[in-house]
This record gives C-alpha cells, sequence and structure tokens, in this order.
C-alpha cells in the first residue's frame, strides 16, 4: 500500500476542506453541498437551527437543503400531519427551491431514491442527511452520511461540519455473479462475514469487475446498507453507468475523484462473485445470515417489497419475473419507493404485460402509494405494518425487534427475488429454481 496515496472518500473530504490531503484520524471542516431531511427529523433540525442562530435566522443556502417528506405521509396521525405542515411553513419562509410536499405534483417520496432522481446527487460532492441511510448516495461516488438533528441544525446554518476522516474497509469483487444473486445478496453476506460493527465508523469502499457490472438500482441497495455494519459512508468509484444514469436528472457540473492505485486501506477482503448465492438475514440483525437454500421451509406469514433498499424500479423487476404466471400463498405487499417507480409499474413492461398486471394476477395487495411504509413500523394505520407474532420476509434494511411495528415479529431480509420465491411457497424459498 502506498501511504502518500488516497482514497476515493480522503480525496473527497480533502477537496471540500481545501485541503491537498488528508488522512484517517483528521479531523477537519468541510464545506456541504446537500443538506438532506425528512419529516422525521426535520423538524428537530429546524428547532435546533433556531435555537442556535435566532428564529429569524436564514439558512446558509435555500439551494442546497433539500427537504423530503417520507416517512408517516399516508396515515390519519395528527402528529405526523403536524410535523409535514411544519416544514412546509418553514420551506416557504426559507424559500427553499427543494421542497416535496405531499399531497402535490411535487410530491416524490422515499427520500434515499428521491435525491438522485430529482438531480441532488453528484460524484466528488458531500452529502449530509438526517437518516442513517443516507449513505446510500454514495453510490453515485459521493462522501455521503447520516447526522443527527444538532449536527444537521448546525449544518444548516453555516453549510459545514466538523468530521473525523474516517478509515476505509476495501471490499472487491470480481468476476460474474450466479444466477439469482443480486444486490441485496451481496451486502448481506459482507455485513454477515464481518459483522454489524466490522467497519465501525469506515468507509466501505466496493470495487471489482462484479461491482462494476452492476447497474444503479443495485449499487444503491449495496451502499444503502454499509450502515447495518456500523459504516460511515459507502462508496463506489463513478463510471459509465453513474454518468448515464445522471444524464438528464442534473444540469449542474460535476468533478468524480477515484481512488489512487495502492491507497492505503484498514483492511481489505476480495471476494470470487461465483461465491455469492441468494440469501437472508435470519432475525433478529442484519448479519445473521444464511444462504436461502438452507432455510427453505421456513414458514411465513407475510412477504414486502418495498422502501429505499428493496423498492426501486429494479426491485420491481426483479420479483415480477419470478411471479409473473404465478400465486402468492402469502399477502404480499408492495410499496414503490418513489411517484417515479410507481409510473413505472404502470408502464414498464416484463415479458409482455405491464408490472401493475404481472402483481394483480398474482394476487398481491394493493399497491401502495410511495412512501416508508412499514419499513420503520409508524401509526396503527401504516400501510403494511405487522401488528402480531408474524413472521415476515422483505426487502427492508433492517430486521431488529419492532422495526416493523411488532416487537413479537420475526423478520427476513432478502433480495427482491428471494421474497418473490418465497411469497409464492408460503415460506422462505431460493429464487434460482425459477430463473
Amino acid at each position: 500500500m502506498n501511504k502518500n496515496s488516497q482514497t476515493i472518500t480522503e480525496k473527497i473530504l480533502a477537496r471540500a476542506a481545501g485541503q491537498e490531503s488528508v488522512r484517517p484520524g483528521d479531523n477537519i471542516w468541510v464545506n456541504a453541498d446537500i443538506l438532506l431531511t425528512h419529516d422525521i427529523c426535520g423538524p428537530g433540525t429546524i428547532g435546533v437551527f433556531k435555537r442556535e442562530f435566532g428564529e429569524d435566522a436564514r439558512v446558509w443556502d435555500s439551494e442546497k437543503v433539500v427537504i423530503i417528506p417520507d416517512h408517516y405521509i399516508f396515515t390519519a396521525d395528527e402528529k405526523a400531519h403536524r410535523n409535514v405542515e411544519f416544514l412546509k411553513q418553514f420551506a416557504a419562509g426559507q424559500k427553499l427551491a427543494h421542497f416535496y410536499p405531499p399531497g402535490t405534483g411535487s410530491y416524490r417520496g422515499v427520500c434515499h431514491v428521491a435525491l438522485p432522481e430529482a438531480g441532488h446527487v453528484r460524484p466528488g460532492e458531500v452529502i449530509f442527511g438526517t437518516d442513517s441511510h443516507t449513505c446510500t448516495h454514495g453510490a453515485f461516488g459521493a462522501f455521503a452520511t447520516g447526522i443527527g438533528n444538532t449536527d444537521a441544525g448546525f449544518v444548516m446554518g453555516t453549510g459545514k461540519l466538523l468530521i473525523k476522516v474516517p478509515p476505509t474497509a476495501r471490499f472487491r469483487i470480481e468476476g460474474s455473479f450466479p444466477a439469482g444473486v443480486v444486490g441485496k445478496d451481496v451486502i448481506l453476506r459482507i455485513i454477515g462475514d464481518i459483522g454489524v460493527d466490522g467497519a465501525n465508523y469506515m468507509a466501505m469502499e466496493f470495487c471489482g469487475s462484479a461491482l462494476a457490472a452492476l447497474d444503479m438500482d443495485e449499487r444503491m441497495t449495496i451502499c444503502n446498507m454499509a450502515i447495518e455494519a456500523g459504516a460511515k459512508n459507502g462508496i463506489i468509484a463513478p463510471d459509465g453507468v453513474t454518468a448515464k444514469w445522471l444524464e438528464g436528472r442534473t444540469g449542474k457540473p460535476y468533478r468524480p475523484l477515484y481512488s489512487d492505485e495502492g491507497a492505503e486501506a484498514a483492511f481489505e477482503r476480495v471476494y470470487d462473485a461465483a461465491d455469492f448465492v441468494p440469501c437472508v438475514a435470519k432475525p433478529h440483525l442484519p448479519s445473521n445470515y444464511a444462504p436461502a437454500r438452507d432455510m427453505r421451509g421456513t414458514p411465513l406469514d407475510r412477504a414486502y417489497i418495498g422502501s429505499c433498499t428493496g423498492g426501486k424500479l429494479k426491485d420491481f423487476v426483479m420479483a415480477a419475473r419470478i411471479l409473473k404466471g404465478r400465486k402468492v400463498k402469502i399477502p404480499t405487499f408492495l410499496v414503490p419507493a418513489t411517484a417515479e417507480v410507481a409510473m413505472g409499474l404502470m408502464t414498464t413492461v416484463v415479458d409482455g404485460k405491464p408490472l401493475v398486471t404481472i402483481f394483480v394476477e398474482a394476487g398481491c395487495e394493493d399497491i401502495a402509494p410511495p412512501s416508508c411504509a412499514a419499513c420503520l413500523g409508524g401509526p396503527a394505520d401504516t400501510y403494511g405494518r405487522v401488528a402480531g407474532s408474524e413472521s415476515v420476509i422483505s426487502t427492508t434494511n433492517r430486521n431488529f425487534i419492532g422495526r416493523m411495528g411488532s416487537k413479537s415479529a420475526s423478520i427476513y431480509l432478502a433480495s427482491p427475488l428471494t421474497v418473490a420465491a418465497s411469497a409464492v411457497e408460503g415460506r422462505v424459498a431460493d429464487p434460482v429454481k425459477y430463473l
């Protein structure tokens, strides 16, 4: 390893700090390109901002504060509506350029998918968000990390944040993945290998020929769950796939950065893509890895396809390839991540049929409007919320006790392929036989 070289994360942070270089452990002030918040943490962030900077203070840049309500949107809960109204008033008073409220034509859906869709994510930039899964945006070659309301309130007023440069943990995957293996299987395997604290306050850098072959939806799934290993951020170097995805989504210029050859890492794991298999994470941790074939026959009560991790258009296309011409045996809930994905369910055709038709004919539940829905539990009327001691297989990112609403529920995490195959059988299934 060359100690004078820098990783992509170090380069981005150095540029954001106005420095030539940084090293892991350095404490530096970095300039933010985007501050993201939503209906759960937005009011608290704004409260800190007003307390520290004054009731009449202005945000540091009305173009760079992005507010996307998404968590508890389609509910009768008065407190949830109060949060959204609070954000609406703040956005109007601050004349924020990028507020996407529900009930309007500008509503987008889940922030981690909506932010890049709306053109707010670019390679080489720094993104802070009041949500741990902000690390999703590292899929575009950005430094993206979740922060608390106090830090976010400070960023809102100054556009800066003092952070410690994380060391890098590198995960190199070479070769080609077998049939049935997708991004969710990759990240669940890695988390299973290193544990939920295996990359604590590190930058998880994913690279190799197998990663380069994945589309942006799959890359987002992998980076989304870096936090489940304790990471500060997840990141994949931008390439032609990234550039093509961004075409038409952002008109702003960007300057991508890349790791130097031989840049030092705290540790590196090298994988042969051929060794990956469809898998699940058993209750109640994302690190409870098991090959799907070893869990076959485990009874299930419901299936759930949605969230920032598993509610993108590619996720529904994968599920449809399994469900087409088959019937589900358990209630199967579908929640598109964003309005753009929801439209895609109507217009995207798989083997001659629109996605929505495939899901209806398979006997799935009515498709929910785009939001986080049951991924974070939520009010009692939240779509898909688990109320009893059910066993659920889900494309979401966490299976902690109580995560989907019930402390007595058991949640298995899996890819859309594995979830769809399991819905057809009513028990955990290996999707390979359906492909």
